[in-house]
């Protein structure tokens, strides 16, 4: 059980630096113009809890089974998305760049998806974990490209 609270800490501190970097991100958001197939704002922070436990989760059975020299790519992509996820607030929220914080959730996608299966080649059930997170990118890659078109005196082309 230590190993999976090592991976749960490790994994939110990306959590903690995107909440750190977005200190006014509800009043922000709240002025943005979104698309009606936007999720409401109070969705976010429990849907974010829930995706970065089962992160962690698919993390920890990796390198639980395979350990680091076993899974070296695997859990090194790992780190590198996660590292993405905790930029986008800061491009978003703080740099207020709608150009950039869409270009960086369309690398999060792409770091997402080849997370997702190179867990799912060494351990079917770890990939499965991080659909839900994959989806989720999805809307909220779609939605940074929306707000960012429907809101250009506020994120700008920085």
């Amino acid at each position: 059980m230590l190993g999976l609270a090592g991976w749960l800490a490790f994994t939110f501190l990306a959590a903690v630096s995107g909440a750190v970097t977005a200190k006014t991100a509800a009043s922000f958001y709240a002025r943005l113009e979104k698309p009606w197939w936007a999720p409401p704002s109070w969705a976010f922070g429990p849907t974010w809890s829930v995706l970065y436990c089962l992160m962690a989760v698919a993390a920890w059975t990796i390198w639980r089974d395979h350990g680091f020299a076993g899974a070296q790519f695997a859990l090194g992509l790992y780190v590198v998305q996660l590292a993405l996820n905790a930029v986008w607030s800061y491009l978003f929220f703080v740099r207020r760049s709608g150009r950039w914080s869409t270009y960086e959730a369309a690398m999060l996608w792409v770091g997402v998806a080849s997370t997702m299966i190179a867990f799912w080649r060494l351990e079917s059930s770890a990939g499965i974990l991080l659909v839900p997170y994959l989806c989720w990118v999805t809307i909220a890659t779609a939605l940074a490209a929306s707000v960012w078109r429907r809101n250009p005196h506020l994120l700008g082309a920085r």
